[in-house]
């Protein structure tokens, strides 16, 4: 079996394919913005750093009431239709060797994913976990043994105040759009997580290796006490 064309992405770094992307107007050029690992590298000092590549697999969470939180935010208008069982948790749902990307809604209070939620996706394959929200469970989180980042912690659940409401539909996180299948690369090395529109990975390839060079051809020129604007015009025109 050939290996797919989009594992070629590893050999860029999460910068490179961002430049490739707002090259090709992609919006928001693919970067998921103001995500964090959990926990931070800075707090393990021996926790294994390694890039995460593969398809998206997504997860869609709306608004509800409860006691606790009586008023909830309104649904929003393109919210597709729920595709899910009822009471089925959404983590039983996960595919093997995929990104899993968790949508909450804007300015909750709980977190959509835990240590049991957390330890369910492991499981099943899983890996990373990408939420669009919060977390909390931390040292469960952390000793999982893959890379979960978010927007935020919390020490609430879930029920509080999000319902699991659809599974591999289009999400959107920040400016970015991610689709089921669009392969995101993790990156702890360059803090950041990004997204490839599926469609466009041989777009993406073909533009790398001489957008790669050219910056090492200015980095070369620049250390040797060339102006960047001078080893831009020689390289990068």
């Amino acid at each position: 079996m050939s290996t797919p064309r989009w594992k070629q992405l590893s050999r860029y770094s999460a910068c490179d394919i961002a430049d490739a992307l707002l090259k090709l107007k992609v919006p928001g050029a693919g970067f998921l913005a103001d995500l964090t690992p959990i926990p931070h590298p800075a707090s393990r000092p021996n926790i294994e750093l390694r890039k995460t590549l593969g398809p998206a697999s997504t997860f869609l969470f709306v608004p509800k009431a409860t006691p606790s939180f009586p008023s909830p935010a309104p649904m929003l208008t393109d919210t597709p239709p729920s595709n899910v069982e009822d009471n089925t948790p959404f983590s039983d749902y996960t595919q093997g060797d995929t990104i899993v990307l968790v949508s909450q809604p804007a300015g909750q209070s709980c977190a959509v994913v835990g240590g049991i939620m957390g330890a369910r996706m492991k499981v099943l394959g899983a890996q990373s976990i990408i939420v669009n929200g919060r977390v909390r469970d931390l040292e469960a989180l952390g000793g999982l043994g893959l890379p979960v980042w978010s927007k935020g912690t919390s020490i609430i659940g879930m029920g509080a105040e999000a319902k699991f409401h659809a599974k591999e539909v289009a999400i959107r996180i920040g400016d970015v759009s991610v689709e089921p299948g669009d392969i995101v690369m993790v990156d702890p090395f360059e803090n950041g997580v990004v997204v490839v529109p599926k469609g466009r990975v041989d777009e993406v390839l073909g533009m790398l290796p001489g957008m790669v060079e050219a910056d090492e051809r200015v980095i070369k020129d620049v250390e040797a006490g060339t102006g960047v604007k001078e080893a831009f015009k020689k390289h990068r025109t």
